[in-house]
């Protein structure tokens, strides 16, 4: 497929992730053009990614697809995509919390919504799920001020604090409309508070939960068995096949070591995540609160508030989650998330041209006689 030679891009940090933002109306439209562009653009299949801005592993293989709204109700749309480090695939099967921090800052800068004069909120479509968030975010005097003061773990230094608010979901928090199931022998919580997520003592993988991301993908029998857990949830949570998919998450959880609410390591879905998502952090702390799920003896919830500590492997990320433990007008009935709330930080790295990898010239037609150059076989 052929594609520009030069597309404009801004590369961003968001929340624990890094990626490249683009205006929609700077990619191609047809998906399979646009898709073929990108992984030319982060340099795609290669486990180094070496010709492109991929940072060789998922969590710096992102991108964020942003436009203006043709629903009043919303300022942006915004369309996460996946770019496989190691093989030619980009998928649109989950969504980024991580990466959905720098849209709201990324739309302003590009003038897709106006600013306000000390701080702004955009009202953000997900796409990729059809679910939405509201991001505030300061901008003195009209402009976006990516310096501030808030710390997140997992990420050096100080930046300008993102509130990423989320209303209810349309989709079930139990698609299984069960606290507890059992799913190859493992007694899990299947939960979907923004990303559809598998809870999993660890120890009953014979794992503690607190070994470094490096150990437990080393671990092939682990390996195993997760995959085998992930494919048999998939059609469980109303996904289908997940064979070639990233969801859903496996979050292994432990008994908090740091003061926080639990442990956790959470596999993306075969590499551990070096922290863990902001959707699946909030999937995480909405399964903490379920009476009769898996967390129940593993999990520490604090006596008062919404807030839910959630520590993962190189710090913590904080999560406001209020639940209704029966729904609405539905005492004792199915349970729902009635608000969940995080704050993140995004900065920009750099804004400019990117210039993709060319496209692959077509292989040409064997020569009749057996030679491509024009000479006989011999």
């Amino acid at each position: 497929m052929t594609g520009p030679v030069e597309v404009r891009c801004t590369l961003m940090r968001g929340g624990t992730s890094k990626g490249a933002y683009f205006l929609a109306g700077d990619l191609p439209a047809e998906p399979a053009a646009r898709d073929d562009l990108l992984l030319r653009i982060m340099g795609s299949p290669d486990p180094r990614q070496i010709d492109g801005l991929g940072g060789a592993h998922p969590l710096t293989s992102k991108v964020a697809v942003v436009s203006a709204s043709d629903d009043p109700a919303y300022d942006v749309d915004y369309l996460f995509l996946q770019v496989v480090v190691d093989r030619p695939e980009v998928t649109d099967r989950q969504n980024c919390g991580n990466i959905l921090a720098g849209v709201g800052p990324f739309a302003v800068e590009r003038g897709l919504v106006a600013p306000g004069d000390r701080e702004t909120s955009v009202r953000i479509r997900m796409l990729n799920t059809g679910e939405s968030a509201v991001a505030t975010f300061p901008t003195p005097g009209g402009r976006v001020d990516h310096t501030g003061t808030a710390e997140i773990a997992g990420v050096p230094g100080t930046a300008a604090a993102v509130v990423i608010e989320f209303p209810p979901g349309t989709t079930p928090l139990l698609p299984t409309g069960n606290v507890r199931d059992t799913v190859t022998g493992i007694p899990v919580t299947l939960v979907d508070n923004g990303m559809p997520t598998v809870l999993i003592p660890a120890a009953a993988l014979g794992v503690t939960g607190y070994e470094s991301p490096a150990e437990l993908e080393a671990d092939p029998a682990l390996a195993d068995r997760l995959r085998e857990l992930r494919l048999a949830a998939g059609p469980l949570m109303g996904l289908g096949d997940v064979t070639s998919a990233t969801v859903p998450k496996l979050s292994l959880l432990a008994p908090a070591r740091d003061g926080g609410a639990v442990a956790t390591r959470t596999f993306i879905p075969v590499r551990c995540h070096t922290s863990i998502g902001v959707l699946g952090a909030a999937s995480v702390a909405a399964g903490l609160r379920l009476p009769g799920g898996v967390a129940e003896g593993i999990a520490r919830l604090p006596a008062q508030g919404d807030r839910v500590r959630v520590e993962h492997p190189t710090g913590f990320l904080d999560i406001d989650v209020d639940i209704d433990a029966g729904g609405p007008g539905d005492p004792g009935g199915t349970p729902t998330a009635r608000r969940t709330a995080v704050v993140r930080t995004a900065r920009k790295i750099f804004d400019g041209t990117v210039f993709p990898r060319p496209a692959a010239a077509p292989t040409p037609p064997a020569h009749p006689l057996g030679g491509n150059d024009g000479s006989a076989a011999r």
